[in-house]
C-alpha cells in the first residue's frame, strides 16, 4: 500500500500482527506512523538498541493498570530486522496477542519470507517519492499527491485548496510533500474564508521572502534577537506585509507550544519526556527533530507555555489597533524581544 493511499483513507486498514513502514521519505513515514497508530497508545523502541525479549514483553504483557500500549513501534529498525528475522517471521505466523508491531525501516525487499508473510497477514506501507525519470510512475504519484494535499488542506488545515492552486503549488515547489504541507498550512492562515486560490499561491509561495522568513524564525527561537530583527527589516523593506509574516511565524511557534504541552502531560503522568516522539507528534519533520528539540529548550518552558497566548494577542492586535504596517512591525518586534535571552518570564501563577 502506498503511503498516500493510507493518508487519505477514511479508516485505518487492517494492520494484522505486523506493519512495515519503509522508504526514504521521512515526512511520509512520520505521517504513516501517526495514521497507523490511530490515536492509540504506543510504546517506542530504537532499533539499534532494542532487544527481542523487551519487544516481545511489550507486545504480550498486560499491565495491571490497563495502560498497556496497543501498538509497539520500532524506529530505525533495519538492524533489528536483520538480527531477529526468524523471530519476526514466527510472530507474523503465530502472534501471541492482538497488538501490532510496527517496523520503521529504510528497505523492505519484497522477495524475503518476512515481506511475503507480512503481505498475507499484515500491512506494508511504501513511503517513497519517485526520483527516476519514468514518466508514468511520476504522473501516477503526482496525481495521488495532489489528491492527498487537497484532502489534508480540508481535514487538517480547515481550508479549501482549489484545483488551480494545487496545480500551481506543484509547479512552484519541488516534489517534497512536507514542504507542500508546510506551505498549505501557512496559506490557510492567510486565506479569506479558508479558500486557497491560485493568486494566493503565486503571491506567497516559493520565493526568497519565504526562505528569509524561515531564517528569521530560526534566529527568533534560538534567541539571536539582533539577527531576527535584521531579517525582519529586510522583509518589510522588500514590501512584505506583517500579517503574512505572522502567519508563517505562528505556524512554527504553535508547534513549539504543542510540544511544551506534551512535555507537561508526560511529566504529569510520571513519565520521562521522550523528545523524538513528542516533537514528531507536535508536527516537526524527522530531519529537524534534533534541532527543534534544542530550539524548544532555548525558548524555555516559561515562554513556551505562553506562545499560544502571545500569538492570539498579536493576531487580535494586528487586525485591530495595530493593523497598519507600523503597528504590525511593532508586534513582531515585541515577539522577538519576548524570545530574547534577556527576557525569560516565569510561568504565570495558577489562579484559585
Amino acid at each position: 500500500m502506498l503511503a498516500l493511499e493510507l493518508l487519505v483513507a477514511s479508516a485505518i486498514p487492517e494492520r494484522g500482527p505486523l506493519c512495515a513502514v519503509f522508504g526514504d521519505d521521512d515526512y511520509l513515514k512520520r505521517e504513516s506512523l501517526l495514521a497507523l497508530r490511530g490515536g492509540e497508545g504506543a510504546e517506542f523502541f530504537t532499533g539499534k538498541e532494542a532487544d527481542w525479549r523487551d519487544v516481545h514483553d511489550a507486545l504480550t504483557t498486560i499491565s495491571l493498570f490497563g495502560d498497556s500500549a496497543d501498538v509497539v513501534v520500532i524506529e530505525d529498525a533495519d538492524t533489528f530486522v536483520t538480527e531477529y528475522r526468524d523471530k519476526l517471521e514466527t510472530w507474523v505466523d503465530k502472534p501471541q496477542s492482538k497488538r501490532c508491531l510496527i517496523l520503521e525501516v529504510k528497505t523492505w525487499p519484497k522477495t524475503t519470507r518476512l515481506a511475503k508473510a507480512t503481505d498475507k497477514k499484515g500491512l506494508a506501507i511504501e513511503c517513497s517519492v519517485p526520483t527516476d525519470n519514468k514518466q508514468q510512475r511520476l504522473t501516477k504519484f503526482t496525481t495521488a499527491a495532489k489528491k492527498w494535499l487537497t484532502h489534508r488542506a480540508k481535514h487538517v488545515h480547515q481550508a479549501t485548496l482549489d484545483r488551480g492552486a494545487c496545480d500551481q503549488l506543484f509547479e512552484q515547489l519541488p516534489l517534497a510533500l512536507g514542504l507542500m504541507d508546510q506551505e498549505v498550512a501557512k496559506l490557510s492562515l492567510m486565506a479569506d474564508d479558508g479558500k486557497i486560490d491560485t493568486a494566493l499561491v503565486v503571491a506567497n509561495v516559493g520565493d526568497w521572502r519565504t526562505r528569509q522568513t524561515w531564517d528569521m524564525i530560526d534566529a527568533m527561537v534560538e534567541g539571536r534577537s539582533a539577527e531576527a530583527i535584521k531579517q525582519l527589516d529586510k522583509l518589510l523593506a522588500a514590501g512584505e506585509e506583517p500579517i503574512p509574516i505572522l502567519a508563517q511565524v505562528a505556524y512554527t511557534l504553535r508547534k513549539f507550544a504543542t510540544a511544551s504541552r506534551l512535555v507537561e502531560q508526560a511529566e504529569a503522568a510520571g513519565k520521562r519526556p521522550y523528545f523524538p516522539q513528542i516533537m514528531a507528534e507536535a508536527g516537526f519533520w524527522p530531519s529537524i527533530v534534533d534541532r527543534g528539540t534544542q530550539q524548544l529548550k532555548s525558548i524555555g518552558r516559561g515562554r513556551a507555555v505562553m506562545l499560544s497566548t502571545w500569538l492570539l494577542e498579536m493576531d487580535m492586535a494586528m487586525k485591530g489597533h495595530n493593523s497598519d504596517a507600523h503597528g504590525g512591525r511593532l508586534e513582531l518586534e515585541r515577539l522577538i524581544a519576548r524570545l530574547s535571552p534577556a527576557a525569560a518570564p516565569k510561568r504565570p501563577a495558577a489562579t484559585s
